[in-house]
């Protein structure tokens, strides 16, 4: 078995910011040189997160309501009462979702459904210079 890791980064801004990073994962696989095995993309920090979903404005546009009706911006958290950051609410939606996936593949292109995109999701309540990793494991 033989791994290699890629990384890149994305500039984000406030808020809930979901960008689609399918073409960076399909790029990193392809660029292993690898046939078969499993890609784990992954977002270090604990406001950030990766997932898949139909990319188009109306799933988008759902994602972001359905985490403020379960993670309200404009609700106290405790987290607030020890840092006095305003992020409170970006960690429980980045730990709802969590940080990584692993996606297998085969004949060197990741196994996704016709309407599936790998996203990656930054709850933070400022912009920032997120790095992402993909680690590919295969043969």
């Amino acid at each position: 078995m033989a791994v290699h890791t890629h990384a890149f980064e994305l500039h984000t801004t406030d808020g809930t910011d979901i960008f689609d990073i399918t073409n960076d994962v399909e790029r990193a696989v392809g660029e292993s040189s690898l046939v078969n095995g499993t890609a784990t993309v992954f977002v270090p920090g604990s406001t950030g997160a990766v997932t898949t979903v139909e990319y188009e404005p109306g799933a988008v546009s759902d994602l972001k309501s359905l985490f403020e009706r379960i993670a309200p911006r404009d609700i106290e958290y405790a987290h607030e009462l020890a840092w006095h950051d305003g992020n409170g609410h970006s960690h429980v939606r980045a730990a709802l979702i969590g940080p990584s996936l692993s996606i297998p593949f085969l004949e060197s292109r990741p196994i996704l459904g016709t309407w599936q995109q790998v996203i990656m999701i930054d709850f933070d309540n400022k912009s920032r210079r997120r790095r992402v990793l993909v680690q590919v494991v295969g043969e």
